[in-house]
């Protein structure tokens, strides 16, 4: 069973059948460190999921790089917004390593709808659980402090801080380099 099995499984419970329909429809594909999955401005028209790698989230603000998040091994990656309503991309999502994917194209994510009775109820959970990741980034950012969102970040996945440059971490827990690396520096006294 690969990961994309064991996560659909996991999280939305389906049958052995709808489960074998559902993952013939993703592709398996490579992305060389460096490569775009997908690029601000461009259409986003595939919805991959992490099998291994890092591939960071981020939007050109001016002169300044945002990170929204960094993907690991077992996540979804999408410009969701861009690819239900297919539009252009907001997000770029650039490879931090060599990456294996497995990727549903657009139309063929349209035919799941045809294919599987319970589609559009996964669906709904899909789209829910992104929310609700949504939402979770939203509160850390507005109730945690830096050190709390460091500590959580660090205990979640503490290899990130081995394997991802840290101005990306920092950007993405919403600090400074320079205050992260204090607040490294802290925490291993």
């Amino acid at each position: 069973m690969t990961e994309l099995e064991k996560y659909i499984q996991t999280y939305f419970g389906v049958n052995t059948t709808d489960l074998t329909n559902i993952s013939s429809f993703f592709k398996p594909i490579t992305l060389k460190k460096g490569d775009y999955f997908v690029k601000t401005g461009r259409y986003c028209d595939k919805l991959g999921f992490l099998q291994a790698g890092i591939i960071r989230e981020f939007v050109l603000l001016g002169d300044k790089e945002v990170t929204k998040w960094i993907s690991t091994k077992g996540y979804f990656v999408v410009d969701l917004s861009g690819f239900i309503f297919q539009q252009t991309a907001r997000w770029n999502m650039q490879a931090l390593t060599d990456c294996e994917l497995y990727v549903i194209d657009y139309n063929d994510y349209k035919k799941l709808d045809k294919t599987i009775a319970s589609w559009p109820l996964l669906e709904k959970l899909f789209i829910a659980k992104c929310f609700a990741v949504l939402e979770d980034r939203v509160l850390q950012h507005l109730a945690m402090s830096a050190e709390e969102r460091y500590q959580q970040l660090f205990s979640f996945n503490g290899a990130l801080f081995n394997q991802v440059p840290l101005q990306y971490l920092a950007s993405m827990l919403g600090m400074t380099p320079e205050t992260l690396s204090r607040l490294r520096k802290k925490s291993s006294l």
